[in-house]
């Protein structure tokens, strides 16, 4: 069973509230649980956000929706994405994926999974060496590897970089690289400012309304045909 773990909170500094901040008249994070439903190598989603009274909302709309949520302490992300695994028998891999991300693509999420199962990589990820715009990014781990360094000590860092832990040890969990056909490392897709949203309210705007399922390669299209967007990833 491979278990997608979606990270998603209130209370960033530089954008408060942006999981529930709209796309197409959506909240972000249902465009990215829309767009994560299309991976064809997932066999469940869960979002996994803190404890915090910030985050009453959110996983309470979350719920309301159908949706499955975990809530952990705020500071261990690496822990609560352990919890969810443990809460699901029989899972293998987990898929840990950002809640900043409002474009991040199906298919590459399936291309990991695949990658990952081929290679029987203990950590599959296509961001230790980038090729691929920031938003995209995708991490599979094994799901017994994710619970045995979720429960050793480490650096308090790597508290706050969930997986640093574990990629940072090649030499002893065994890795695999996913990379794109072309290098698009310098772009960056998230939301984590007032204009990172305004870009990508703009591409939905211009893409979702006839094609809800846009993937990456539609994005880097209108990239080059519509510098009135592009000049906002600039």
């Amino acid at each position: 069973m491979i278990l997608a773990v979606l990270q998603a909170r209130m209370g960033s500094s530089r954008l408060p509230g942006k999981s529930m901040a709209t796309l197409q008249g959506e909240p972000m994070i249902v465009r990215q649980l829309e767009r994560l439903r299309g991976a064809r190598c997932l066999s469940k989603i869960i979002v996994a956000t803190s404890q915090d009274p910030a985050d009453d909302a959110l996983a309470g709309f979350l719920v309301s929706r159908g949706n499955t949520v975990h809530r952990g302490a705020g500071a261990d992300i690496l822990a609560r994405i352990a919890r969810c695994a443990d809460a699901i028998s029989a899972v293998s891999h987990v898929v840990r994926l950002k809640g900043d991300a409002p474009f991040m693509d199906p298919g590459v999420v399936d291309d990991a999974v695949r990658m990952a199962l081929a290679s029987g990589a203990d950590y599959t990820s296509n961001r230790v060496h980038r090729t691929y715009p920031a938003g995209l990014e995708v991490e599979v781990i094994k799901a017994g590897v994710l619970r045995q360094a979720a429960a050793e000590e480490r650096d308090p860092t790597a508290r706050i970089s969930p997986t640093a832990a574990i990629r940072n040890q090649p030499e002893r969990w065994r890795q695999a690289h996913l990379r794109a056909a072309r290098d698009c490392s310098r772009l960056d897709w998230r939301v984590k400012t007032a204009a990172d949203l305004a870009f990508a309210r703009s591409v939905y705007d211009a893409l979702h309304p006839g094609d809800p399922d846009f993937r990456m390669g539609d994005v880097l299209d209108l990239l080059e045909n519509r510098q009135d967007i592009a000049r906002f990833a600039a």
